[in-house]
């Protein structure tokens, strides 16, 4: 194994036993200080190895990405709850396992109806009711409407607005789904009247399917003018320090199409994904500028992170220096490690020791237990059902496993349980993008994949059929997961 399984190193402007219950250590924190701003940056396709902070082989420049790691807590097995973007992003705004909704596998499209339930408690709207003012900027990517077929010529409700955000900018979906276009709250900026051809390869990554547009829509443009609304809004927070807010920023970048702008073209020896990664690292370097112009980087929360593992091809990997999922097996869309174990970074200036790595096991649905127990909110039981408050580890302070398992999916639903160091995948194949994608059971062989990742964490050594007691009982486990509606202790 080459070193990129992780290590320490060195900036402008970007990189169970029991679970804690929701409010664990938290009060203390609540009553000490005024709430903090939370900023909540979430990359596109972003893989584990593209940071140097993570990898550092990477053939990336990500200072900023960098510079960020030594000011804060870098997690090293944190994952997404789904290898690809409407099921992790349905998670991290519910807490909830996406699964657990008419969304079984795959992604919504640009033209898709709502997929959070009407009712359904979201971090923006358990951070309003104390007092937080909650924005959104960038992919969405969970629908808008309640029509079999979205109409954006109609007011695009349900969506942001109705689940908790005072103010939401940015496109429906991914930046390859029809129709290209922004929206503000609830309207279109642009009607989408003209029509693209869509872009296929080569060069590599430039891709975008045919259908609708806004007239002036410009595809190199979104990153950038997503990222100056980022900004615009943080600035404007800075004249009102005393109410705290929460930012969500889904950046549409770096998944397809791959289009960096000048100076970023070249800026890599990982092409044009490469040249787009930097052009990310250098988005989030101007989030953290604007904090610390507005005077307000001493009381907030920052986290970069992705929703998935990287594109990163067999092909791709011949052709340049980079591996940007690192070592992990897989890519984007597996149920491989590759598929969902991201990058994790955390800043807040007084509370999370500077350098510091975390091992703890983590997912993304944990953000809002954690926000619940920075604000010493109580969680009802029909919230947050697969979130676990990861304050602790923030803050150095974890002695003990906080989750009990942490449940993935493939794009085409294949599940996995992780627990401890024991990862179960209930089929053979990669589920996903990776070939083979399923391998029919031999006679008398394994039925699924189960690796110890302690000692084999490439995934090449399939002891499933030297284990039985551990396949008989993650499966019990997860199965437990799925009947019971929840997979966070309860009280």
């Amino acid at each position: 194994m080459s070193s990129a399984w992780g290590s320490e190193w060195t900036r402008r402007n970007f990189c169970r036993t029991v679970a804690l219950s929701a409010g664990a250590l938290a009060s203390p924190l609540a009553a000490a200080s005024r709430p903090p701003n939370i900023v909540y940056v979430l990359a596109d396709d972003l893989g584990w190895g593209d940071l140097g902070c993570y990898n550092p082989n990477s053939a990336v420049p990500t200072p900023n990405a960098n510079r960020f790691a030594e000011q804060g807590v870098r997690f090293t097995d944190m994952h997404s709850p789904s290898s690809v973007c409407t099921p992790t992003r349905y998670g991290i705004l519910s807490g909830r396992y996406c699964w657990r909704t008419r969304l079984k596998q795959g992604v919504l499209q640009g033209y898709s109806p709502s997929l959070i339930e009407p009712g359904r408690l979201t971090v923006p709207a358990m951070l309003k009711q104390k007092g937080y003012y909650t924005a959104g900027v960038g992919k969405w990517h969970l629908g808008l409407g309640d029509r079999e077929r979205t109409d954006f010529a109609q007011p695009l409700r349900p969506g942001p607005i109705d689940f908790g955000f005072d103010y939401y900018f940015g496109i429906p979906s991914s930046l390859d789904f029809d129709p290209y276009l922004y929206f503000e709250n609830d309207r279109v900026v642009e009607a989408p009247t003209s029509t693209t051809k869509g872009a296929t390869q080569p060069p590599r990554g430039v891709f975008w399917r045919p259908g609708a547009i806004a007239p002036h829509f410009e595809f190199p443009a979104v990153l950038p003018t997503l990222t100056d609304k980022a900004v615009s809004i943080i600035k404007e927070r800075g004249k009102t320090p005393k109410q705290p807010f929460f930012l969500y920023f889904a950046l549409s970048a770096p998944h397809t199409p791959w289009v960096p702008v000048q100076p970023f073209l070249g800026r890599s020896k990982a092409g044009l994904y490469g040249d787009f990664v930097a052009q990310v690292d250098d988005t989030f370097g101007r989030v953290i500028g604007a904090l610390d112009q507005a005077g307000l980087a001493e009381n907030t929360l920052v986290v970069l992170t992705s929703d998935n593992g990287a594109h990163w091809t067999p092909e791709d990997k011949a052709a340049w220096p980079h591996r940007a999922n690192a070592d992990w097996r897989g890519m984007k869309a597996d149920v491989w490690d590759a598929g969902h174990r991201i990058p994790f970074l955390a800043r807040w200036a007084g509370k999370i020791k500077p350098g510091t790595v975390s091992n703890q096991l983590g997912c993304l649905t944990d953000l809002m237990a954690t926000a619940a127990g920075i604000v010493d909110y109580q969680l009802p039981r029909n919230a947050g059902e697969d979130s676990y408050n990861l304050l602790p580890a923030l803050l150095g302070r974890a002695h003990k496993p906080i989750r009990e398992a942490v449940v993935h999916h493939s794009i085409n639903g294949m599940f996995s349980i992780r627990e401890g160091p024991w990862k179960l995948e209930l089929g053979l194949g990669s589920g996903g993008f990776s070939t083979p994608v399923n391998i029919e059971p031999a006679p008398g062989g394994p039925q699924g994949q189960l690796y110890n990742l302690a000692k084999d964490p490439a995934e090449a050594d399939n002891v499933y059929q030297q284990h039985p007691e551990v396949v008989a009982r993650l499966s019990a486990l997860l199965q437990r997961y799925q009947e019971q509606g929840y997979s966070r202790a309860m009280r």
